[in-house]
């Protein structure tokens, strides 16, 4: 019977080491996984690892692991960095890594901007923008095909030639209209803004100054024919003259001299009208 016992007692002493030594290694196991863990920590940290960084974070902050060469360390933030979106759960809130094309996101399936050689649209990152739209460089966006638009046409300009508005027959009289919308790349063009067509001026009387080039020809050939009238004695019921070449010649000369003072006296005439 006292042998019994005894065997009895070895039994649950060894039970009992056994115990202690399982407890023994998961001790050792979770000082690995989790080595210096503190309740402690700074940074926004709940608890905080020297290998790992932070373990969990306070309240409202949101936990994200940034990596370092090889190494990934986890930290606390108040809003996640680009290229992440943020989760809140009951136990943590989470940032998580946007879509490989999206450089900032609202959530994994909504992007707010495109990485480079990407277009945006409806928060979808695009290499080619949808039919009926365009790509803006600028942006990076696909945006809509803007066309040109031009205003109503001006109302025709006076008929003029050379500057004039009188003292010739036909001019021309010019209309234009503003560029109120410049197209897009691939918008459609715009429209000329200006447009001439040919016109027949009114009749009325030039002012000074303002009498065309056919006017003033017609004026001074008006002027010549009414001196060479003037000049031209009226013969009618006179008897034939009997001058003799020599006196022919001289009353020749004197003619012609007398046409050279006319001439010259319209010449300087026309040249104070045109100024």
């Amino acid at each position: 019977m006292h042998l019994r016992l005894i065997s009895w007692f070895f039994i649950i002493l060894n039970f009992m080491e056994y115990i202690g030594s399982q407890n023994a290694s998961r001790g050792r196991r979770q000082r690995r996984m989790h080595p210096n863990v503190s309740q402690g920590c700074q940074g926004g940290c709940a608890t905080c690892s020297d290998y790992n960084g932070c373990l969990s974070c306070k309240p409202k902050l949101f936990f994200v692991l940034e990596r370092i060469g090889m190494k990934q360390i986890g930290v606390c933030l108040s809003s996640c960095p680009s290229g992440y979106y943020g989760t809140r759960y009951p136990d943590i809130n989470k940032c998580t890594k946007c879509k490989a094309d999206c450089d900032t996101c609202f959530n994994k399936n909504f992007c707010t901007k495109c990485k480079s050689g990407f277009y945006l649209h409806l928060g979808k990152c695009l290499d080619n923008c949808p039919e009926g739209l365009e790509a803006n460089n600028h942006t990076m966006e696909c945006v809509s095909i803007v066309h040109c638009e031009a205003s109503e046409w001006s109302p025709w300009s006076p008929c003029t030639k050379k500057g004039k508005t009188c003292g010739f027959k036909r001019g021309t009289e010019t209309r234009v209209r503003e560029i109120i919308q410049h197209p897009s790349a691939k918008g459609n063009l715009c429209p000329p803004t200006n447009e001439t067509r040919k016109c027949t001026v009114q009749r009325k009387k030039c002012q000074k100054g303002e009498r065309g080039k056919k006017g003033r020809e017609k004026k001074r050939k008006k002027l010549n024919k009414e001196e060479n009238k003037d000049a031209i004695p009226d013969s009618k019921g006179l008897e034939p003259s009997r001058e003799t070449p020599e006196q022919r010649e001289n009353k020749d000369k004197q003619q012609q001299k007398k046409r050279k003072v006319q001439e010259k006296q319209q010449k300087s005439v026309s040249v104070s009208t045109v100024h």
